[in-house]
């Protein structure tokens, strides 16, 4: 993000985003306890709850739930535009998620980290308060290995004629 481009307010209008730009997020660790607290609430399959369960399967061993791993892609990016207030002032959320793939399990001890990285904007239509950015996330593992990719299309506020 280019600051020259941010209006004195300092919020990143939708107008201050350029292709090409983008952010890291992270790290953060991944505990046992986290993933068998998120499988057991929101995706109890066996092999995201206990070891033996999964060294029945392809896995082998405890693997986090994809969907756990999409949550945690949301906290760490939440938390890296909390430390650009601007950033998040424009932000007014996604409309869906493109191409969301899990590459490789993620595991108990893994830290995670993100980059993120404009592909392409538009102005809406239909809606002149703002506008659509298109991202590519990918999340990786400590050995440099991505577990995630995706194209989040988030809406932004545009400036304030």
């Amino acid at each position: 993000m280019d600051r020259r481009r941010m209006m004195a307010d300092g919020i990143v209008y939708f107008e201050d985003i350029a292709v090409g730009d983008g952010f890291d997020a992270g790290p953060l660790t991944v505990s046992r306890e986290d993933v068998i607290r998120f499988a057991a609430e929101f995706d109890p399959q066996p092999f995201h709850l206990s070891d033996e369960a999964a060294a029945q399967t392809h896995f082998r061993s405890l693997a986090a739930s994809g969907w756990h791993t999409t949550a945690l892609f949301m906290k760490m990016f939440v938390a890296a535009m909390q430390k650009e207030p601007g950033r998040q002032a424009a932000s007014l959320g996604a409309i869906g998620v493109d191409e969301l793939r899990w590459l490789r399990p993620v595991r108990p001890g893994d830290t995670l980290r993100g980059t993120n990285e404009v592909i392409d904007k538009k102005a809406s239509a239909s809606r002149p308060e703002m506008g659509i950015v298109r991202n590519r996330v990918t999340i990786y593992n400590q050995h440099d290995e991505p577990v995630l990719t995706m194209i989040p299309i988030t809406m932004w506020r545009t400036r304030p004629a």
